[in-house]
């Protein structure tokens, strides 16, 4: 381990994050230096924690590390979630098992009841499948119901998917997705702010939840009672100024009411999946063009013909993807996906009304 890991790592035990670890930057410039200072420059409650630090949980954590496919990701590391970077009380280290990659993809968190009906497990698992296909990241929780359909959904389609915990990462928890979790850590990754060995507590899933929005350039809600942690993700989401969708549901299912609630509070209403990506495509295009320095692959493909078609039919003229879809003989969801990865490879942009136009230097 390096010096400037092994002081972040310091940090990180030490509970040093937000305004507090701020000001002790400002002041001593790194974390390294922060590590280094004299005790009378350090606040008084956090001289022993910094200066005398637990070395056996840190040796755990080097050996830890010794693994493949480990990774211990901080604010000076160049795989930081960008996103992550913008909200309040972004956290100072995160495990990662898994493609580091992954933390830095447009993506969507997906999230919902552990006990969904049938509908909705199909609706998560549609709604992750297409919107992974599309390039977004689908990001979710790993807890049974919707945010397993989520996961399940986007590896179906061999796209990345990362599962936040809210407990080590040297645990999974429930037991019953301990498969799903190599899974996912084969083709995304597994992050969480908790030391290894932290054991999964009722009140790690609200601070577990920050996580989920925190990475995500949206929240979609399939299914949710009234009083539903899944509610805290999406005012958590709205909070840190991402996009909340919500499904709609029947007004006898108990589990579309926390849904119904979002919608009324101003949640975007989503019937297909297309709804999210004509929301969130400029944006995605823009986190990768901030990006594009930290060697994040997307899953879009190259251009094949389909999409050199669809190219030559839009041409410079601003278009709508309804008339793309009549002049090219392609479906609307053909069509929408198809923008969604022209835009994410910078060969056409949004314009106002729903219009696409390619731009000239593609």
């Amino acid at each position: 381990m390096n010096e400037l890991d092994r002081a972040w790592l310091i940090l990180g035990k030490a509970h040093l994050h937000g305004e507090n670890l701020a000001r002790l930057l400002q002041a001593h410039g790194s974390a390294t230096a922060i590590v280094a200072a004299r005790r009378n420059e350090l606040p008084e409650s956090l001289r022993d924690a910094i200066l005398r630090p637990d070395e056996n949980a840190i040796n755990r954590d080097v050996e830890w590390l010794q693994a493949a496919g480990h990774h211990l990701v901080h604010p000076d590391s160049p795989d930081y979630p960008e996103l992550m970077r913008q909200m309040p009380g972004a956290p100072t280290l995160l495990y990662v098992v898994g493609n580091c990659a992954a933390l830095n993809l447009p993506s969507l968190a997906i999230v919902g009841s552990r006990n969904p009906t049938r509908g909705g497990m199909q609706n998560a698992y549609e709604f992750a499948k297409h919107l992974a296909g599309c390039g977004f990241c689908i990001v979710s929780g790993l807890a049974q119901g919707i945010d397993t359909a989520a996961h399940n959904g986007a590896l179906a389609s061999d796209a990345m998917t990362v599962a936040v915990l809210g407990h080590g990462i040297d645990r999974v928890y429930p037991a019953a997705n301990r498969d799903l979790a190599h899974r996912i850590a084969a083709s995304g990754a597994l992050i969480s702010e908790y030391s290894l060995g932290t054991a999964p507590k009722k009140e790690h899933f609200p601070q577990r939840n920050r996580l989920i929005s925190g990475l995500s350039l949206g929240t979609l809600v399939v299914e949710a009672a009234r009083q539903s942690g899944s509610l805290i993700t999406a005012r958590l989401s709205s909070d840190q100024g991402r996009e909340v969708f919500a499904i709609p549901g029947s007004i006898h299912n108990p589990m579309s009411r926390g849904c119904h609630k979002l919608i009324r509070e101003g949640a975007k209403l989503v019937e297909s999946a297309e709804d999210i990506v004509n929301e969130l495509g400029s944006l995605a295009g823009h986190l990768m063009q901030n990006t594009a320095t930290t060697n994040v692959q997307t899953s879009a493909p190259t251009l094949d013909p389909e999409y050199k078609a669809l190219l030559e039919v839009l041409a410079f003229d601003p278009a709508t993807a309804d008339q793309l879809a009549e002049r090219s003989g392609l479906t609307i969801e053909q069509v929408s996906s198809m923008l969604l990865i022209l835009e994410l490879e910078g060969k056409v942009e949004t314009q106002s009304g729903g219009r696409y136009s390619q731009l000239r230097n593609s």
